[in-house]
């Protein structure tokens, strides 16, 4: 249960830093509630998996899956540079959270 919040807070970490620019320095009311509610549940979900797995295992799995999160929707829905090395850089850091889960 713990992973699986893991993996969902890390997901709404992407909420977040998505909204965060989308509200363009908290001037936009949806995006900076969105962005609000979105943190809240990110950093409540990753509080609670850090009761049962290691800090720096955790830390950086929501760490890696927001961030892989946030460049692949900069890329498929702000027209952000989609190359191939872009995506083998993402596919590291992929592989480094599931060798991360592996290794737990």
């Amino acid at each position: 249960m713990a992973w699986f919040l893991l993996v969902v807070s890390g997901l709404l970490e992407s909420v977040w830093a998505l909204a965060l620019a989308a509200s363009h320095g908290f001037t936009r009311l949806w995006p900076s509630l969105i962005f609000a509610v979105g943190l809240a549940l990110s950093m409540s979900g990753l509080a609670i998996a850090l009761r049962s797995i290691p800090v720096g295992t955790g830390y950086a799995v929501w760490v890696g899956i927001g961030a892989v999160g946030t460049a692949v929707a900069g890329m498929v829905w702000f027209g952000e540079e989609a190359s191939v090395a872009r995506g083998v850089c993402l596919l590291l850091i992929v592989s480094g959270i599931v060798g991360l889960k592996l290794l737990h």
